[in-house]
């Protein structure tokens, strides 16, 4: 009797309440869950400057988001939590971490760690749960020839990081011919190196020097030795920070001149000016982002907003580097495709991952088939009285290279 009386009731009682909690159009989002989000980045370690920056971009977007009420899903407005773990710039110690962070954080995306070793790591973990990464700072296109269905990759590929150079340096008078290659024994400079070594010919340069050394070797000098033999018009590094630097004052000790002296990562860093003073002048880097690039975004900031946010949470006076930007970047993709999916089930994200393409201040975000970015160009920057500039493509530079490098007792 009771539950026959009570039954219309309870039936109309529902119904009612589920047409006041309802969304409809024009109703303003309500609040959801957080979503959370888990990092093994490089806090300490060889890599700790570049992973430190990784962090910045990471925050920045954090902060954006969070004012804004979070992701919406479905009129729904989720506030966003990154938890970060330190992974020691440790390739393996950083998959580890990723583990705990899905397993016992409970993360439900993974933001990329620094450099492609660790993401190389990184990249096994996700794949085993089912859980989408989108990574802004590994760049070695090996990861990504592995058939990895869970990580995406924002920047552009190793291959990109020095050819540009090449493609600059032969706009030169009088034109440099010959190439000395160094090369960090990691996957994402050996890849660098051998673009280099691919695509000089195809512009009339020669290799004239090809060695790899241990990656963040502390002493490079037998190897400058053996390249300024050479007597090379360009001297290229692919390496990271800290190699870039030693390779500079090596260069420095022991006289080693050339026309052009070019690293692939180090030199837009606030970091590798600090670290050589006037010495890091006239040196060239290829660069995924700078504030001079035209990108009409779709979404969030624009270029010259991003640079002004930057500078006004982190109190600099310089502009963030790259690895700044990409990092912001690899947060906006995960944004995108959140919000395209209407979900936050795993697999749903995955696949809006896959279908993404959009502008933004870092450029355009799509990926081909293995999940990396090959649709964004990179710039080339130099440093001219401490102070970077883009030198190259022409149609988004702010200054003009200065060239030949003076040599080094001449400066």
């Amino acid at each position: 009797m009771r539950g026959a009386r009570f039954g219309p009731f309870a039936a109309g009682l529902a119904l009612l309440l589920a047409a006041c909690g309802s969304s409809t159009a024009g109703t303003a989002p309500s609040t959801g869950a957080p979503i959370v989000f888990g990092a093994a980045v490089s806090l300490t370690g060889s890599q700790s400057k570049e992973g430190g920056l990784t962090k910045q971009g990471y925050d920045l977007w954090l902060e954006w988001i969070n004012a804004r009420g979070g992701i919406v899903v479905n009129n729904v407005k989720h506030p966003v939590q990154i938890i970060y773990e330190d992974d020691q710039s440790n390739a393996n110690l950083s998959a580890t971490l990723v583990q705990k962070l899905i397993t016992t954080e409970k993360a439900q995306f993974i933001l990329g760690p620094y450099g492609s070793a660790a993401t190389a790591t990184d990249a096994i973990i996700v794949e085993k749960n089912g859980i989408p990464m989108v990574e802004s700072n590994g760049a070695a296109q090996s990861i990504f020839n592995k058939g990895y269905k869970y990580t995406f990759g924002v920047l552009s590929p190793a291959n990109k990081y020095l050819t540009g150079v090449v493609d600059m340096a032969a706009t030169l008078t009088p034109k440099p011919t010959t190439i000395a290659m160094l090369n960090a024994n990691d996957n994402f400079s050996l890849e660098v190196g051998k673009a280099v070594e691919d695509y000089a010919a195809s512009k009339g340069m020669q290799i004239v020097f090809s060695k790899s050394y241990p990656a963040a070797a502390p002493d490079v000098s037998g190897l400058i030795s053996q390249a300024k033999a050479t007597n090379p018009d360009i001297v290229m590094n692919s390496g990271h920070l800290a190699e870039s630097i030693a390779i500079n004052k090596a260069a420095k000790q022991l006289g080693l001149n050339a026309k052009i002296f070019a690293y692939s990562v180090g030199p837009s860093t606030p970091d590798f000016v600090s670290a050589l003073g006037a010495d890091a002048n006239y040196v060239y880097d290829g660069s995924q982002w700078t504030p001079q690039v035209k990108y009409k975004p779709s979404f969030y900031l624009s270029v010259s907003d991003y640079v002004k946010a930057y500078e006004t949470k982190y109190k600099s006076t310089e502009p963030p580097d790259y690895h700044v930007a990409e990092s912001t970047a690899g947060c906006l993709a995960f944004q995108k495709a959140i919000e395209n999916a209407g979900s936050l089930d795993p697999t749903k994200v995955r696949d809006a991952l896959a279908a993404l393409d959009v502008m933004t201040f870092f450029g355009q975000i799509k990926f081909d088939s293995r999940g990396i970015n090959i649709y964004k160009p990179m710039v080339v920057e130099q440093i001219q009285h401490g102070t970077h500039y883009t030198v190259f493509p022409a149609s988004v530079a702010n200054g003009q290279p200065q060239y030949p490098t003076p040599t080094w007792s001449s400066r």
